[in-house]
């Protein structure tokens, strides 16, 4: 497959996931978060999807396309780690996350995921969803829509 062609399926299982995902914490109190803001696409995504809801946005730098900048309120600026730290510091409790952080390498994603599992754990409220492009630790992995290859995407479910 083509790295196109990996990005089209990508994208789709992202969307796709997303509206599941989102539909699914219909019931559950909480914000949302966007671990990773890049172009803004996603956040944009949720932004649209979920517009009752306050969507936090970590990220180094703040980039994205300017129809996409979040609140300046809701935008954590710096490594992922004190960000992280930061929001549970602040009690916020989150339903749904999204979690986009990537190098591109397989084996640096994984181990980044792996650390950064622990910080994400204590904002998440009971029952709240994570969508991840990369495996996580410490949350219950659950099947997501039929739609997504297993692979492609992954989704937990916080105790």
């Amino acid at each position: 497959m083509s790295r196109l062609e990996s990005m089209r399926r990508r994208l789709s299982a992202q969307i796709h996931g997303l509206n599941w995902a989102a539909s699914q914490i219909a019931q559950v109190d909480g914000d949302v978060l966007e671990l990773g803001l890049g172009n803004g696409r996603t956040y944009d995504h949720l932004r649209e999807r979920l517009p009752d809801r306050r969507i936090w946005v970590i990220d180094r730098v703040l980039q994205p396309h300017p129809s996409c900048i979040p609140p300046a309120d809701c935008f954590v600026m710096g490594e992922a780690e004190d960000a992280l730290t930061r929001l549970a510091d602040a009690t916020t409790k989150i339903a749904l996350a999204h979690y986009d952080f990537g190098h591109g390498v397989k084996e640096k994603d994984v181990e980044e995921g792996a650390r950064l599992s622990p910080f994400i754990a204590p904002l998440m409220v009971p029952g709240g969803l994570i969508v991840s492009q990369q495996p996580l630790t410490g949350f219950d992995q659950i099947t997501g829509p039929d739609t997504i290859d297993p692979d492609r995407y992954l989704f937990y479910r916080a105790a």
